[in-house]
């Protein structure tokens, strides 16, 4: 039997508590996680500090360090829907093709410097894998579109988690950069923690890797 403050509120009192729980932890998760990675992070900083990340950082400043890890390989893609700033969503379990999905956020500099090089792999990888990346901005169009507007990215979607429920599908709060690679049956085939160099012929052939998964599986 539930004990405590919550245990004599009303069902719907109870649910607005989780719910604004949920939210606190999630800024504080995405926010904190990782500083060795979330280089740009400070968790007394403010959105819009945060989101003023230099988008011509280098690998200088920035060390491309991310590494691939296939041991969640054959997970299924999370059953959630990103929304975009015009209002159009995308049911990602719904997808039926190849799928590098990347969460990523204005305030996170690693994830700044990867854009460019992700919206280069979307161009040279169109109609093979589709490359999507998902802000996980707690303020979401507010500062995602500004972000698009002020670099050139025309390869790649603004797709938008505001309430992040994508981050916590991956145990809470994912550390950002997060990439995941899944194949046409939207089983996992593996992802990358931390900025990668996805401008490399490595990574282009890594990437390839989701169109052939599912039938070497078969």
């Amino acid at each position: 039997m539930a004990e405590g403050p919550s245990a004599n509120l009303p069902p719907h009192i109870v649910l607005e508590e989780l719910s604004v729980a949920k939210m606190r932890l999630s800024s504080l998760l995405i926010a904190c996680l990782a500083a060795g990675l979330l280089t740009a992070c400070d968790t007394g900083a403010s959105d819009s500090t945060q989101e003023n990340a230099n988008a011509d950082g280098t690998s200088e400043t920035i060390a491309l360090t991310g590494t691939l890890n296939r041991s969640f390989a054959g997970e299924a893609i999370p059953d959630v829907t990103l929304t975009d700033p015009d209002g159009a969503t995308l049911d990602l379990a719904a997808l039926k093709e190849p799928v590098l999905l990347n969460l990523w956020a204005t305030w996170c500099a690693p994830c700044v410097v990867e854009m460019p090089l992700l919206d280069e792999l979307a161009a040279d990888l169109e109609g093979d894998v589709r490359v999507l990346t998902v802000s996980e901005d707690l303020r979401g169009a507010e500062v995602v579109v500004p972000f698009f507007e002020a670099r050139d990215l025309p390869n790649l979607p603004r797709w938008m988690d505001q309430q992040n429920d994508l981050a916590f599908s991956y145990g809470g709060g994912a550390v950002l950069p997060l990439t995941i690679l899944y194949d046409a049956d939207g089983r996992e085939v593996w992802r990358v923690i931390g900025a990668y160099d996805w401008s490399s012929a490595e990574a282009r052939e890594e990437v390839l890797e989701g169109t052939t998964a599912a039938t070497n599986a078969e």
